[in-house]
């Protein structure tokens, strides 16, 4: 069967998932912001091809899937409270871009923006600050302690996925949580991922996979003015958008998040087999230290690009190619369109080729409809709680490193999510 029935036991800590970190408002959602998907945060100021974004350095907490908090540092859009991770910044091919940093923290701390060339620092090439013996002490000019300001400006003439992040004490500022995406699109159109023909997606099919990790001693050092000793560095918490499973596939601002506003749910309707539908993208981003095996279940994806680089040759020619598990490597973005058919077609009248077990020799999980066929719900045995909606599909996507699919212990949390499969429309989901 190609229904996915999650064990109740996993699914049920979603009513768990109330905790919230502790004097910290979270930002104002936008009322016309995506309940699923890529959240884009526009320039604030500028004009036309000039946008001007304000981040603002905030210390925060957020909410584990075990049950704990972790004291986080993250960049707020303009002088909104505590978010984590940063706003997705949206800019289009060839914009003068601004970002100004607003340095709340008590380090001096800059903004880096690997894949950007010619980067100006207060009107200034960007070069490494260095300290009076010559070595680097960070990898771009800084915004003071406490209230400092700095203003980076480049032209955004590559499209593609990429990271920003702090480049002064990386191994600290990065790993308490000082990033975001950088999404740059191209002068083909806001549904191309690239200005090639083949890297066109459906506008309403954009989902980001961006993947982290958390050393809570380190994130608690931190939090109470000691130093860390990088050499005894080691994750217990993998994060995917900010979140852990089963957190990952609430929707974007659920109201037990208030500072975790990135929801990893990709929800799909199946593509017609002839190549008619426009695919759906997934922007992969690893801010972690090591590799991430990310494995969605059901489907291959077409790598189209790496680093905001397309695949393509010295001529043009297309160097895409399928992947099962997708590799992020630390520091990398991976550009990936996928599409799901109903290959089979099956339908009770078109009933699949075995026996399904009766209902007493399955484990129904709570997104299960009853039947095993799209849009197609049945009744299932009294006291069965169920959350779906219309007969759609659920199926797994996570990390294939099992052993960070844990949250310090805790199995079946951390960068997992789902993509659902909705009944072609019309249908009954609204």
């Amino acid at each position: 069967m190609r229904t996915l029935m999650l064990a109740t036991s996993a699914v049920a800590a979603l009513a768990l998932a109330t905790a919230v970190g502790p004097g910290h408002a979270a930002p104002a959602a936008a009322a016309d912001r995506p309940r699923v998907g890529i959240v884009c945060t526009e320039g604030s100021g500028g004009v036309p091809g000039s946008p001007v974004f304000d981040l603002t350095t905030r210390t925060g907490y957020i909410s584990l899937p075990d049950g704990n908090t972790a004291f986080m540092w993250g960049y707020s859009n303009g002088f909104d409270g505590f978010q984590h991770p940063g706003p997705v910044l949206c800019v289009q091919e060839d914009d003068q871009v601004t970002v100004i940093l607003h340095n709340t923290l008590p380090d001096r701390s800059s903004i880096v923006f690997p894949g950007q060339d010619q980067v100006l620092a207060n009107g200034l090439p960007t070069t490494p600050e260095v300290d009076g013996s010559g070595r680097a002490t960070s990898l771009a000019p800084t915004a003071a302690a406490a209230n400092g300001t700095i203003t980076y400006s480049f032209t955004a003439s590559h499209p593609g996925t990429f990271l920003y992040e702090s480049g002064t004490d990386p191994d600290k500022q990065v790993h308490m949580g000082l990033f975001g995406a950088l999404i740059v699109r191209p002068a083909l159109g806001a549904d191309h991922v690239y200005d090639r023909p083949d890297s066109a997606f459906d506008t309403a099919d954009e989902f980001m996979v961006m993947l982290s990790e958390i050393d809570p001693y380190q994130h608690q050092a931190v939090e109470q003015g000691k130093s860390f000793n990088m050499n005894t560095y080691h994750p217990r918490y993998w994060l995917i958008n900010g979140r852990g499973f089963p957190d990952s596939i609430a929707d974007n601002d659920a109201s037990w998040l208030p500072t975790q506003p990135y929801g990893a749910l990709a929800s799909v309707y199946p593509a017609d087999p002839g190549g008619g539908t426009p695919p759906a993208v997934a922007r992969y981003l690893n801010v972690g230290t090591e590799d991430f095996p990310f494995h969605p279940h059901g489907n291959n994806g077409l790598v189209i690009g790496r680093d905001g680089v397309p695949l393509a040759g010295p001529s043009g020619q297309d160097l895409s190619f399928e992947k099962f598990d997708v590799n992020i490597g630390p520091g990398q973005t991976w550009d990936v369109l996928f599409r799901w058919y109903d290959a089979e077609g099956y339908s009770p009248q078109n009933p699949v080729p075995v026996t399904v077990p009766s209902m007493a020799n399955q484990v129904i999980g709570v997104f299960y409809s009853g039947s095993p066929y799209l849009g197609t719900k049945q009744t299932l045995p009294a006291g069965t709680p169920t959350l779906n909606q219309c007969g759609e599909y659920y199926i797994i996507s996570h990390n294939h490193a099992l052993f960070q699919i844990t949250s310090w212990g805790a199995t079946m949390t951390g960068p997992i999510t789902y993509m659902r499969i909705n009944p072609p429309q019309p249908n009954q989901c609204g």
